[in-house]
């Protein structure tokens, strides 16, 4: 009977079958990671409020789990990784040579309405490069963010990564607003929210993007212009050099240029850029960018280090995942392959419960992974849990014994084998060769 208390909304649970994914993710973030020479970091998961107010801008304010601790201290749930990540790489990038090539797996908080693909607690794959400025440092990213979705089981049918500049946009609205709206510029916070207008384009109305551009002097034909420059700027701007370095690694496939892409915290830069799931079932499933000022933000200008980085989120790549045909099959093929048991025993007579325990204890002995009922137990309910284990085989103990029976749990194909044999190589034999002939 259930308890009668139940998870907080946006929180989760994490029973055995869905660690499966969540470790599955881990994993391959962690191959993928390492594949380009990246290094595996922590920080804490509680930071002082500062922290984030002082960095983020925008909607993040708003989000935060924020509480005073018993030290009186106003403290927050990390809503992201990269402020934590700007304060430890600002304190010791003098240890290490650049650029800094480092990732973390931690756990984020955002109070925010939880729906479809977002929830108030969720995992992050972070992976940053710091203290390099270079296009080449851009491509180097987004062909990591490129080939974990590959990794992921996703093809170049699957997904896009969009790419844009804001350093290059921004630039080009202050050629339009030139003149008599050039006072706007005056004020940091005007370019956020025009930003924020672009950043909304497809979920505001075009009536109402248009009314809000208008504020600052724009109108929604200036803003569209410049996007369909974009185009044209292959081979002569950052964005061309990022893209000309993909497509030599083979990758320009699988990104466009579109500068509608701003991303929505304030600290981004220049380069930015999101994957979005090409079906639209979902937003965006991942995204990064330049930010070469929030480090020297946060020491007071004592520390430049230009960076770019790129994070993935559990739930929404989880949710891509089983929605995707040949990504949930990599999943459950990878799923398979971790099964806690190789061998589950099936007591089909309870009078053999001696020789079935030190059965199991032998077979453990020698390295094999092994369950069994502890209870008398129904035979179709021990091979009911036999599957559940995710076990290839189920080694069934009857009136015959020493005689067996190995069942393969997916064809529910039996073969005999006697226990006098040296069952433990016969088992092993059978565990690398699924497909083999018979045992005995």
């Amino acid at each position: 009977m259930a308890s009668g208390f139940q998870t907080l909304p946006g929180f989760r649970d994490f029973d055995p079958r869905t660690c499966m994914l969540r470790n599955y993710l881990f994993e391959t973030w962690r191959e993928v990671a390492r594949k380009y020479g990246f290094s595996e970091y922590e920080t804490p998961i509680l930071e002082p409020t500062e922290l984030y107010l002082k960095k983020s801008g925008g909607e993040l304010a708003t989000q935060l789990f924020r509480f005073e601790d018993q030290g009186g201290r106003d403290v927050t749930l990390r809503p992201e990784v990269t402020a934590s990540l700007a304060r430890l790489a600002a304190a010791e990038q003098r240890n290490y040579p650049k650029p800094l090539k480092w990732f973390e797996i931690g756990q984020c908080f955002r109070y925010e309405k939880p729906q479809k693909g977002r929830t108030r607690e969720f995992y992050q794959f972070n992976t940053d490069l710091l203290g390099d400025d270079s296009p080449a440092a851009d491509a180097e990213l987004i062909a990591l963010s490129i080939d974990t979705m590959r990794a992921l089981g996703f093809s170049q049918d699957h997904f896009k990564v969009r790419l844009s500049d804001r350093s290059y946009l921004t630039s080009r609205l202050q050629d339009l607003t030139s003149g008599a709206h050039s006072s706007l510029w005056s004020n940091p916070e005007s370019l956020v929210s025009i930003l924020s207008i672009i950043d909304r384009f497809g979920k505001d109305s075009d009536k109402i993007s248009e009314m809000k551009l208008g504020e600052f002097g724009l109108s929604l034909s200036d803003i569209l212009n410049v996007f369909d420059e974009a185009k044209e700027l292959i081979g002569n701007e950052r964005l061309g050099r990022v893209y000309e370095d993909l497509t030599a690694r083979g990758l320009g496939d699988f990104v466009e240029i579109d500068l509608s892409i701003v991303r929505g915290l304030a600290y981004y830069t220049g380069v930015v850029f999101e994957i979005f799931d090409t079906s639209r079932s979902l937003r965006a499933v991942a995204g990064g960018g330049r930010y070469n000022t929030l480090v020297s933000t946060l020491t007071d200008g004592k520390t430049e280090l230009p960076a770019i980085g790129f994070a993935m989120g559990d739930v929404v790549i989880g949710h891509f995942i089983k929605e995707n045909t040949a990504a949930k099959l990599q999943f459950e093929h990878w799923q398979r392959e971790q099964s806690t048991c190789d061998f589950y025993l099936v007591i089909d007579d309870e009078e053999k419960r001696p020789e079935a325990l030190k059965l199991a204890q032998d077979l453990r002995n020698s390295g094999l992974r092994i369950d069994f009922p502890l209870t008398k137990t129904k035979f179709d309910k021990q091979l009911k849990a036999a599957t559940a284990t995710m076990a290839p085989y189920a080694l069934i103990i009857g009136r015959d014994y020493p005689e067996l029976k190995l069942r393969h749990l997916s064809s529910r194909h039996n073969e005999t084998i006697r226990a006098n044999a040296p069952l433990a190589d016969l088992l092993r034999e059978r565990l690398d060769n699924p497909e083999g002939g018979l045992l005995a």
